[in-house]
């Protein structure tokens, strides 16, 4: 089955032009590793664990063989044209332009509702301070990043670089703690942590593979801000040198922290001690009685959450340019500011992710499970997407019809296929539970929605293929 002829000799032109190739090396390799540390794993972690028990370490682990599968796919398109609007283009090119426009909405509004839960997150952990309204800190983390976007995409970099370094240098030292606690047995903890927790119990599946299995739609969106590689692809430095790099790194990063974390966290303390809308690791290390050392994880997992904001409003803008520049987005959308940004796209989605405010003012408590459900739906499509147009990209190259790249993706077409299943399954998986239904009750009228905006476009003759 190869593409559509149409479709395989699209012109590609450069629309990415007037981007300051201003991410460097450390920046974009900081930027794919703290990707993959987000808001649901330091937040959403604590509701599945209450579901899976200690088996969550196992859905961790079978999600991130899945998202590296679907990372090399992304990194082989990538190398082969690395384009700031990556998602929406592949699709364009392989799928034909409806898919490019479906894709590229339907990422931007996946990164608007995900900021959305990282203002609600960052609510909920400055309450651990402060009794203020959850949406009074929301409001002003939005504005404070939404400010520091516009200057441009060094001082993006930058903090993305700090704010990833404050992660990562965090989970390694709770990691060494842990162990620490575990081996020498100081601390408040030390009499009763042990890795017998993992077992003891309820056993490995204490409410059953079925509650494992619903557990699955909150790990895998844990990982949504991995691909955020291939936002970056348009403005780093020399995306055929560190994005491959970046992307290679990925299984020792879910190793280390994701299933290393949690199997810290869930020998500390009993995987009963811990509740849904708390994080697990601020809920531990509090229990551990060394001094201030909630507080500080406290402001780690904040930290987490201004993180993907903050990507989140770079990834959205960018989008929005991309989108712009096709024809399918306001024209506006598509002039770069002075300093090279995407302002009108970053004030947009902005704008848009102060519904979130709203949200947590009527319902914080179920704010943050309702917005990741819709965000979940999103980034299914987007991966799907990746691992569909990596297939067709390869048959092009059987054909003789693209260059080959030297980084490729391993099984192709058995992994592709793997990887779809997958993502139909945690798709499907969204329906068991009334908490994550949401998602599934939101995406017939966004698709209408999109259906509605191509057919307006194509009735006004905008441009709807590259």
């Amino acid at each position: 089955m190869s593409a559509p002829a149409a479709v395989a000799d699209r012109p590609v032109p450069d629309l990415d032009e007037g981007y300051e190739r201003g991410l460097k090396n450390r920046q974009i390799q900081m930027i794919a590793i703290g990707g993959a540390i987000g808001t649901g794993l330091f937040l959403g972690a604590g509701t599945a664990i209450t579901k899976a028990g200690p088996s969550l370490i196992l859905a961790y682990l079978l999600v991130g063989a899945v998202v590296f599968l679907i990372m090399r796919a992304l990194g082989e398109l990538l190398i082969y044209r690395p384009v700031a609007g990556s998602f929406s283009e592949y699709a364009e090119e392989f799928l034909g332009p409806f898919a490019g426009f479906v894709t590229g909405w339907t990422y931007w509004i996946t990164w608007v509702v995900t900021g959305m839960a990282e203002i609600t997150a960052a609510g909920i952990y400055f309450q651990k301070w402060v009794d203020v309204p959850q949406w009074t800190t929301a409001l002003v983390v939005l504005v404070v990043l939404f400010g520091a976007n516009l200057i441009s995409v060094k001082v993006f970099g930058e903090a993305e670089f700090w704010f990833s370094m404050i992660k990562v240098t965090a989970i390694i030292g709770m990691i060494l703690v842990g162990l620490g606690v575990l081996i020498f047995g100081f601390s408040d903890a030390g009499d009763t942590a042990t890795v017998n927790h993992l077992w003891d119990h309820g056993g490995i599946f204490p409410n059953g593979l079925d509650e494992t299995l619903l557990a699955l739609q909150i790990v895998t969106f844990a990982y949504l801000g991995v691909e955020l590689v291939g936002v970056t692809a348009g403005e780093a430095a020399n995306p055929e040198r560190t994005l491959p790099r970046a992307i290679n790194a990925i299984p020792w990063r879910i190793g280390l922290f994701y299933v290393g974390a949690l199997i810290i966290i869930l020998s500390l303390v009993p995987w009963t001690s811990f509740s849904a809308g708390e994080s697990p690791f601020v809920k531990a290390f509090d229990q551990v009685g060394i001094g201030h050392a909630g507080d500080i994880v406290n402001f780690v997992v904040l930290t987490a959450c201004l993180s993907s904001c903050n990507s989140g409003l770079y990834s959205t803008g960018r989008m929005l340019h991309t989108l712009a520049r096709k024809g399918e987005a306001p024209a506006r959308f598509g002039r770069l500011s002075g300093r090279h940004v995407p302002a009108a796209g970053v004030a947009a989605s902005a704008v848009v992710m102060a519904i979130g405010v709203g949200i947590n003012a009527v319902d914080p408590e179920h704010a943050f499970l309702y917005i990741t459900s819709v965000a979940l739906v999103g980034i299914l499509w987007v991966w799907g997407t990746i691992l569909v147009c990596q297939l067709r990209y390869r048959r092009l190259v059987d054909d003789g019809r693209k260059p080959r790249t030297g980084f490729r993706m391993p099984g192709t077409p058995w992994t592709n296929l793997i990887g779809l299943v997958f993502l139909v399954l945690v798709f499907v998986l969204l329906g068991f539970s009334g908490e994550t239904r949401p998602g599934l009750y939101v995406t017939p009228g966004w698709v209408a929605l999109l259906v509605l905006g191509y057919w307006l476009l194509r009735r006004r003759g905008a441009p709807t293929t590259s």
